[in-house]
């Protein structure tokens, strides 16, 4: 017996040293291949690809997407000064090993988490290992109640039609221009602020008031603007020395993180305040995560502020980004308003069948759930314009991608999912079409996912994005409420230019004509 034992350890550990040497042997093989370069492509001495990224920064999202169409694997290997190098790809393939197959291996690391520390702090968009898996455990067990999902939609539901709908009206009967993305951008941070805290920052005005003051808003904006500022640095780390000397960029940003923190510090010492005192139940994140057993919120100023900037980034930037892209994207396409209507409609309809009388307004959940067009639309937007164009990550130990791309301990590796919605080898050759349908089951009309790892707009594995459903919730409810009602109309000749922050913008903004519906 003791010899079947020995021998089974003999066979076990064999093939352990043989795997071992095999992944040894792969790495060591596309080490030695090396990355390859299209012409024009091809990295300096010392400076790498500085002199390429210089002439085409003010159009970097759209120069990664020539550069990676131009690699057979749809992945690039980048230099830059100071021996930074790193691997970025709009590969599917290679965003499944990063993001669940060797998910422990490709952490945040500690460039993003210092570029954006100042900022986030450890919150969950910038925390790796147990301080991310603490925070993914609280919220992801609120994020799945009920209670949350129907406050969320109240929340919607009153900042939809007692602002923005109005905001809108009023802009119908004037006949001025209005932009469209400042109007959004409004409304979510006034949405999330709801959510995250139960507090009305009042950014989209009254019934014609000018408005609460924006000085928190802007002064976050500016702290993200910033903050992504970091990434983009011709020469990396020049921004350590900006900080040291409290001078330019860097002065600014401290100026906006810290009039920020003091917002969120207030809005925590009240709450809690408030619970020692009334002791009463709230719904919003804030709350829950106070009331959690995890004393690390309970107790605790810092954490739970980068918590409420966290929510607050992700609630005000991503949806109003979708939603801007969304509305210039459908101003093109009477057809698909036409679909868009119909199906609103025929909910409608639906509803007055059941005896529900015309003055019950707002769709609830159930009817946001049937309109799988809308849901496909909104989706294929996002496709062409991911609210968070590429994410960053650190490998942890030298690796060979699914593609064959070689990579060492220490490199960035980033995923372009802009580049990726465009990539003819991932959605056949009518990429860059916008076509909702592309979505939907041939037979009923039913939305139909794709794979998270070709559509990474909410991430994907472990990192999954919690208030997914929520986003869209939000989202089909201003589609459905504004198309049903309004007609939004941009200027055939304006072209947005995209801007990359943290996420996807429009640089001056999406001019717009609203007008009632005619027909």
């Amino acid at each position: 017996m003791a010899a079947f034992w020995l021998l089974l350890l003999f066979v076990a550990s064999a093939v352990l040293v043989l795997r071992t040497w095999r992944a040894r042997s792969i790495i060591s093989k596309a080490r030695q291949a090396g990355p390859t370069y299209p012409p024009g492509l091809e990295p300096y001495p010392l400076i790498g690809h500085l002199p390429q990224f210089l002439a085409n920064r003010h159009r970097v999202l759209d120069w990664m997407t020539e550069f990676l169409e131009r690699q057979t694997t749809c992945t690039f290997v980048l230099r830059r000064p100071g021996g930074v190098r790193g691997a970025i790809t709009a590969n599917p393939a290679n965003v499944e090993h990063f993001l669940r197959t060797s998910f422990d291996r490709y952490p945040k690391g500690p460039r993003f988490s210092l570029l954006l520390n100042d900022f986030l702090g450890r919150g969950i968009f910038n925390a790796d290992g147990e301080a991310w898996r603490a925070q993914r455990k609280v919220a992801s067990h609120e994020f799945n109640t009920r209670s949350l999902r129907a406050f969320v939609a109240r929340c919607v539901h009153t900042e939809l039609h007692g602002r923005l709908l109005p905001l809108l009206r009023r802009a119908a009967a004037s006949g001025s221009p209005l932009d469209l993305q400042d109007a959004l951008e409004r409304f979510a941070f006034d949405n999330i602020c709801r959510v995250a805290f139960d507090h009305d920052p009042c950014q989209l005005p009254d019934d014609g008031d000018a408005g609460a003051d924006s000085s928190f808003a802007d002064a976050f904006r500016d702290a993200e603007n910033l903050s992504a500022g970091r990434f983009r640095y011709a020469l990396p780390g020049f921004w350590k020395i900006k900080k040291a000397l409290n001078v330019g960029s860097e002065k600014r940003l401290r100026e906006s993180i810290a009039m920020v923190h003091d917002f969120a510090d207030r809005i925590i010492q009240s709450r809690r305040e408030e619970m020692l005192t009334a002791g009463f139940d709230k719904h919003d994140l804030l709350s829950r995560f106070m009331a959690s057993q995890d004393e690390t919120y309970s107790e605790s100023e810092v954490p739970l502020r980068d918590v409420v900037i966290s929510f607050l980034l992700a609630g005000r930037e991503t949806t109003s980004s979708a939603l801007t892209w969304f509305f210039w994207l459908l101003s093109s396409r009477p057809d698909l308003q036409r679909r868009i209507r119909d199906e609103v409609a025929a909910v409608r309809a639906r509803r007055r069948a059941q005896g529900d009388v015309d003055s019950i307004v707002g769709f609830d959940l159930d009817e946001l759930r049937e309109m799988h067009y809308v849901h496909a639309a909104i989706t294929e937007s996002m496709r062409l314009y991911p609210p968070v164009p590429i994410n960053s990550l650190r490998a942890e130990t030298d690796d060979v991608l699914p593609d064959g791309t070689a990579v060492q301990a220490g490199w960035f590796v980033a995923y372009n999912s802009y580049a990726m919605g465009r990539m003819k080898s991932v959605w056949g050759d009518d990429a860059r079409e916008y076509r909702p349908e592309r979505w939907l089951n041939t037979g009923d009309g039913t939305f139909r996912p794709d794979s998270p790892f070709r559509f990474v707009a909410f991430h994907a594995g472990p990192r999954l994005c919690l208030g997914k459903e929520m986003a869209y919730i939000q989202m089909k409810s201003i589609v459905a409420c504004v198309l049903e009602e309004l007609d939004v109309a941009v200027d055939g000749a304006h072209q947005p230019r995209p801007v990359a922050s943290l996420t996807l913008r429009m640089a001056d903004g999406l001019p717009v004509t609203v007008k009632p519906r005619r027909d």
